[in-house]
């Protein structure tokens, strides 16, 4: 483990090579689990604020569930969730050919909105557990990933730095560079992360 700041990361996210593959996932972390995507408060409040612009993207299913009961509800461990229609996809998940899209995301891609979606898809497969004075992050290594693992060997591309933008959008790139350094100091030591 590297404690660095206000976070304790897992090894593995510093040494597991990961390159998100969703022509041969399907994007299947947007319908496959229990619950919808993990949200913060802020995250509800900007996805309320800019419905208009994601619900043109979002299947009729979805509308309507959206409509009746809202896009958020909490899990039994009493964490914002996205809802999911019929207990599987994410509310903003629609399908492009097979493969499963976010219409947040697609109405951020089109410059409708200022985020891109919440950021614990963002970090996917990175996981975080809020403790009382750190963030604890871990690799989760979900089979349906496997894709993912596999490009990510081939290419070399360490899952830390295939999730760049996201732990920047999440901590900042003050804390993302000095993350680089130590890596890169461990590694010139050879104590090899």
């Amino acid at each position: 483990m590297i404690f660095h700041h206000n976070t304790l990361i897992s090894l593995d996210i510093i040494q597991k090579k990961f390159f998100c593959n969703p022509e041969k996932c399907h994007g299947a972390c947007c319908v496959e689990g229990d619950y919808g995507a993990p949200l913060d408060e802020p995250e509800i409040i900007e996805v309320k604020d800019n419905l208009p612009f994601i619900r043109e993207y979002m299947t009729i299913e979805a509308l309507e569930m959206l409509d009746k009961d809202g896009f958020y509800e909490k899990d039994p461990f009493d964490f914002y969730v996205t809802k999911c229609v019929d207990r599987a996809d994410c509310i903003f998940c629609y399908k492009e050919g097979k493969i499963a899209r976010c219409a947040i995301e697609k109405a951020f891609f089109d410059n409708n909105l200022t985020f891109r979606k919440p950021v614990s898809c963002h970090l996917y497969p990175i996981r975080i557990s809020n403790m009382k004075t750190y963030d604890a992050m871990n690799y989760h290594q979900w089979d349906i990933c496997e894709a993912g693992r596999k490009l990510g060997d081939e290419s070399g591309l360490p899952l830390y730095k295939f999730l760049k933008e996201a732990l920047i959008r999440k901590y900042n790139k003050e804390w993302y560079n000095e993350l680089e350094e130590i890596v890169e100091e461990f590694n010139k030591e050879g104590t090899g992360i």
